[in-house]
């Protein structure tokens, strides 16, 4: 079987809100109201694909906040999202590939945080086989163009494939082409999937 499992919260905790704690603090604007501007907009998709640099992302970011930082304090705030890794889902993904099966990972993201998070927690990239990044693929989830670019890659097909994703969204998206599709949404879900089903 191939398992496929996403980054963001399935295997990394991740909290955006850390990221407008930091620039509330920075650029003296309240957190709330930070809260209530910040959404996911093509720039940010655009970001995620690979297609606008980090510098102008942050300007685009910036200005939908409404704050001025400079770019060097976005980047102290965009990688302070990182909360940890999630110990037992590694555990569980070594187990995987020890027995015979082939895990990778792919997840949006971006070339920021690709070098963070690649640094602090090296024991994700020894605890899989291949990790797909949308920032080098050139698309990103849900567009189910980019599960069947990984089921062509791997050489597997959708129902010989699982998928662990804490992205509703996503899960729908997989699910249209035929993947098992398992939603993640607390730190019990993979494991007690795995010893119903394994």
């Amino acid at each position: 079987m191939l398992y496929i499992f996403d980054l963001d919260n399935v295997i990394i905790n991740i909290d955006f809100n850390r990221i407008l704690g930091v620039w509330s603090n920075l650029g003296s604007v309240p957190l709330a109201l930070l809260q209530s501007r910040f959404h996911r907009d093509e720039a940010f998709k655009k970001y995620e694909r690979g297609e606008i640099s980090n510098e102008h992302f942050a300007a685009e970011l910036c200005e939908q906040l409404d704050i001025t930082l400079s770019y060097e304090q976005f980047v102290v705030g965009w990688q302070a999202a990182f909360i940890g890794a999630q110990t037992d889902t590694l555990i569980l993904m070594n187990q995987l590939r020890i027995d015979g099966h082939r895990v990778v990972i792919l997840f949006n993201t971006n070339k920021l945080h690709t070098e963070c998070w690649s640094t602090q927690y090296p024991e994700v990239r020894a605890s899989v086989d291949t990790i797909y990044l949308s920032q080098t693929l050139g698309m990103r989830k849900p567009e189910t163009r980019i599960f069947e670019h990984v089921l062509q890659q791997e050489g597997y097909d959708a129902d010989q494939t699982i998928i662990f994703d804490a992205n509703a969204e996503n899960i729908a998206a997989a699910k249209m082409i035929g993947i098992k599709s398992i939603l993640v949404t607390d730190s019990n879900t993979i494991p007690s999937w795995l010893e119903n089903h394994c």
